[in-house]
């Protein structure tokens, strides 16, 4: 009988689960302070094993009067102390000293120090008088700081100069030359465009009709390192310009030999861009090294630098003839600073003036660094692109834009070229797309006219026109070349042409079918 009894009281006990966190019937007392059943795990630690009613241990509710306890914080902020809830516990040394006082209690006041001021109020003493204006008497009215004040100061300035960033000086400039023959049997130097090429390369117009390239014809080398942009001889076309991320910039001839002619040096860091003045004879490079500098290509010489302590990412002279003495250039500090070029003074030609002086600064309406400047509309305006994923149009001489182009699907635009018939301007968008805006009026996006296909994002991989508008030619981060039709956006051509990125890509003005590439692997191509 004792053992059915105790059978059946087990046999009639409802477990229960005890991470259960709800019960669907009325259980007697028994039943639910009923120790756990089951073998206990031997892997917990004492901290598993504790008693829990959350993730973290066992927290209990507390009642506290809301009065009682702004009492006791402001007392803690007031005196330095609290009243301690444990029970037994010793006054500590701050309670002690104010003598267990609250902020509800009065204190003695301060004794009241008057400061004397000077009296002349007797408006008859005319040199004398002082009115409300006498001061105090320990006043001091010089705010020069004394002998060891001024030694903290100084030492406090220089360490702020000292983390600040500091620009580099400037590297010695020098140049190399590769030819021996500087000047032809006339005398003319290799800046004279060469008229036995069987091209004129002084036309003004384009050839009637342009070919895709088929083949490659000649390769330049002598960078060690990625290009990072190429740039045509203004008008003739004749000789190439290139910087490069080995700190160098190099001239190339095009026709003939195909020799390089000679070599810049006067970088610190990589060279972002370079910039040919309307006839030639100067250019200016841009350089990590934060310094933009002013180069006569004939001779080599560095005519000046500047610098603005922010990296220069792209540099442009302005077009126009009477203002070769100007360029812009958009820095990394989101602006567009327009530095003046020496030139010749008008009662001395033979003397340069070799300072730089700021001209002009924009607004700081860009959100990101500077990366495109483009003049239109006659030269009256420039186009700028930013990080910032926005086109901003600017009037020459107004540091406030005129036109901000922003849309949630816009990309950075890091390369922009525009037209040869200054209509449009075409973006290599990062979005791995070519859009294109007007150029003129209202700087509308065309729709109709984008161009995809390549993949380009995260690189700034130039466009260029075809001479008569037929063709859109563009790199590509895998090293290939893509060559679209302009009216009808449609794909023509491929083909590797580089084995690192194919950065930059430019089709001659006076050829129908020549184009270069310039890579990351430090090579430039001729096509034919």
């Amino acid at each position: 009988m004792p053992i059915e009894g105790s059978y059946m009281a087990v046999e009639y006990l409802h477990h229960i689960d005890s991470a259960m966190k709800e019960v669907q019937y009325n259980m007697k007392y028994e039943e639910l302070f009923a120790p756990d059943v089951g073998p206990e795990n031997p892997l917990q630690t004492r901290h598993q094993q504790t008693h829990k009613n959350m993730l973290s241990g066992f927290v209990e509710e507390a009642h506290i009067n809301d009065f009682q306890f702004e009492n006791q914080r402001r007392i803690f902020n007031s005196y330095g102390y609290a009243l301690d809830p444990t029970v037994g516990c010793s006054p500590d040394e701050a309670a002690k000293k104010a003598e267990g006082k609250t902020v509800f209690e009065s204190t003695k006041e301060r004794p009241s120090v008057k400061r004397k001021r000077r009296r002349k109020d007797n408006p008859s003493d005319v040199e004398g008088f002082l009115g409300p204006w006498g001061g105090y008497i320990d006043e001091k009215r010089v705010m020069k700081p004394s002998e060891e004040e001024a030694v903290e100061l100084e030492e406090i300035l220089a360490k702020r100069q000292k983390r600040g960033k500091q620009v580099d000086k400037p590297l010695e400039e020098k140049t190399v030359l590769h030819i021996k023959d500087t000047v032809d049997y006339q005398g003319r130097s290799f800046l004279h465009a060469p008229q036995d090429v069987g091209v004129n390369l002084r036309s003004d117009s384009p050839p009637e009709r342009c070919f895709l390239p088929k083949t490659q014809i000649h390769t330049w080398q002598g960078h060690t390192k990625g290009i990072s942009n190429v740039r045509w001889f203004p008008k003739t076309a004749h000789l190439l310009l290139s910087c490069s991320m080995d700190c160098s910039v190099k001239l190339w001839e095009v026709y003939n030999e195909r020799r390089c002619i000679r070599t810049y040096y006067g970088h610190r860091q990589a060279v972002r861009d370079v910039c040919f003045n309307n006839a030639g004879t100067q250019f200016l490079s841009a350089g990590y090294d934060r310094y933009i500098k002013l180069w006569d290509t004939e001779t080599g010489g560095c005519i000046s630098r500047f610098t603005s302590r922010k990296i220069p990412y792209c540099t442009k002279f302005h077009p126009d003839e009477d203002k070769q003495h100007l360029f812009v250039a958009g820095t990394s500090d989101k602006k567009i600073i327009c530095p003046t070029c020496p030139y010749p003074a008008p009662h001395q030609t033979a003397r340069w003036l070799l300072s730089l002086s700021l001209s002009l600064s924009l607004a700081l309406q860009h959100l990101g660094a500077v990366n495109t400047i483009t003049f239109v509309d006659q030269n009256r305006r420039f186009v700028t692109t930013s990080d910032d994923k926005s086109l901003r149009v600017w009037e020459w001489d107004i540091p406030v834009d005129m036109k901000y182009i922003a849309d949630p699907t816009m990309h950075s635009m890091p390369a922009v070229t525009p037209s040869p018939n200054q209509k449009w301007l075409a973006c290599q968008s990062m979005d791995n797309k070519i859009v294109v805006y007007s150029a003129q009026n209202r700087f509308k996006m065309n729709r109709k006219k984008t161009f995809s296909g390549h993949m380009a994002a995260g690189y700034a991989c130039t466009v260029d026109f075809s001479p008569d508008m037929s063709y859109l030619v563009s790199g590509d981060a895998d090293g290939e070349c893509y060559v679209w039709d302009w009216k009808t956006t449609r794909l023509y051509k491929k083909w590797k042409a580089h084995d690192s990125v194919c950065i930059g890509v430019l089709w001659h003005p006076h050829e129908p079918s020549k184009l270069v590439t310039a890579g990351w692997d430090g090579l430039i191509k001729y096509w034919d």
